[in-house]
């Protein structure tokens, strides 16, 4: 059991994994770490409406005769890496939307490029996140509902679903305090954690500059609207959700009321849809999300094997300023969606972090900012206390007063 409330009843089951998916997934994820040939399943194996397990299209069934104490699972010894042993499998999980599938795989790559060996099943499972698209995320629980099923199966397997090693996550998506049970194992190479405007097909506008008076800008974001309002006091924000294609398709449809929308550069670099950015915000018009652009793996608490295995594919930059941010919240108290952005920057040669943040209002009206430089040595613990340094700069400037003055019952109203 979580140490957060989450509970694995059987109305939890049928949530997560649908009416008969633990009786009759085939093939199961636990199933695909014993003997069946090369040939004998798809690629994609679909186990229910919320779930599907991506195989190893790189798998190869050997005879193996040293076996790790790891679930039973046959592991090969290797001294290219400080490591005890490496496992014949690694189990990953995420989200089962086409980004979240895209970003997971991303991981494997890294996995299988230090570890050619290893063979990397993808779960892609759907969560309470993805099924309610009608509502902003703040009005229903915020960045956990992104995380807590699959942290379920990282503690154990169910029915014929295999136990997980890891959880690829948007590191923006993942809550800063992590149930007892788990960490954060890593973060990977970041991907550019800007906001960027997408103009509706054959817009004559490309920057939010140009927009006339009384446009419809679309963000489910209390960040990104509150920002905005700040510097575009002039435009209308209106929620928008779904997956970047859903939300993409309600900006070009013929009678949309959006003149543009704001999304996270990373998710469209990573789906090809680089060319409907029209401009990308700076932090002089927006600070990004904490995390955002970034990938975070968690794993379960003290598990050596895989935090060996997770250093091998590590990037110290982008660790650096993600655990500076996340501090930052952190320290903040701001778990949910709240109207906290950041920005920030790591020289590995001169060892100097900068990093920037401001705390706004819903409104736009009232906000703080600040920033600091400091060196980094110990990149891990430094980094957490240049995070919490700033928090509490921003909390003598104010900025636990306006978080605290946040009303978000009239805006889930509102939304309503």
């Amino acid at each position: 059991m979580l140490s957060s409330p989450i509970h694995l009843d059987a109305n939890s089951q049928h949530l997560l994994f649908g009416t008969q998916a633990a009786s009759t997934a085939a093939p199961s994820l636990r199933k695909m770490s014993h003997g069946a040939g090369p040939n004998s399943r798809p690629p994609l194996s679909t186990t229910s409406s919320n779930s599907f397990i991506l195989d190893d299209e790189d798998r190869h069934h050997q005879h193996h005769t040293q076996t790790s104490s790891r679930d039973g699972l046959e592991a090969r010894p290797m001294n290219k890496f400080d490591i005890p042993y490496v496992p014949d499998q690694i189990f990953i999980g995420g989200r089962k939307s086409q980004l979240a599938v895209a970003q997971s795989n991303i991981v494997k790559g890294l996995v299988k490029e230090k570890f050619p060996s290893i063979t990397c099943p993808i779960l892609a499972l759907t969560t309470l996140g993805d099924q309610v698209q009608n509502k902003p995320l703040y009005s229903f629980g915020g960045k956990s509902l992104w995380t807590k099923e699959l942290e379920i199966l990282l503690l154990e397997g169910i029915g014929d679903f295999h136990k997980l090693d890891l959880i690829v996550h948007s590191l923006k998506d993942m809550p800063t305090n992590l149930p007892d049970e788990f960490e954060l194992g890593c973060v990977v190479k970041r991907e550019d954690p800007s906001d960027a405007v997408c103009m509706s097909k054959g817009s004559q506008y490309t920057k939010l500059d140009e927009l006339p008076k009384g446009s419809v800008v679309g963000t489910s974001s209390v960040r990104r609207s509150a920002q905005l309002k700040r510097h575009y006091p002039h435009l209308v924000f209106e929620s928008v959700r779904g997956n970047l294609q859903t939300r993409l398709r309600k900006l070009d449809d013929p009678e949309t009321p959006f003149k543009c929308i704001i999304l996270a550069t990373a998710g469209l670099v990573r789906m090809g849809l680089e060319h409907r950015i029209t401009q990308r915000l700076d932090s002089n018009i927006m600070y990004h999300a904490v995390g955002q652009g970034a990938l975070g793996i968690e794993i379960r608490k003290g598990d050596a094997l895989m935090k060996s295995i997770l250093e091998t594919i590590e990037d110290k930059n982008a660790t650096v300023c993600c655990l500076a941010e996340r501090a930052v919240m952190r320290t903040l108290e701001g778990g949910c969606s709240v109207p906290i952005g950041v920005s920030s920057f790591f020289n590995e040669e001169t060892k100097l972090l900068r990093l920037k943040a401001v705390v706004i209002s819903v409104d736009g009206t009232q906000y703080v900012e600040n920033e600091i430089t400091r060196p980094i040595e110990d990149y891990r613990a430094d980094s957490e206390a240049v995070g919490v340094e700033l928090a509490n700069m921003l909390k003598a400037q104010g900025a636990k007063a306006i978080l605290d003055e946040i009303d978000f019952q009239k805006i889930n109203e509102k939304d309503e």
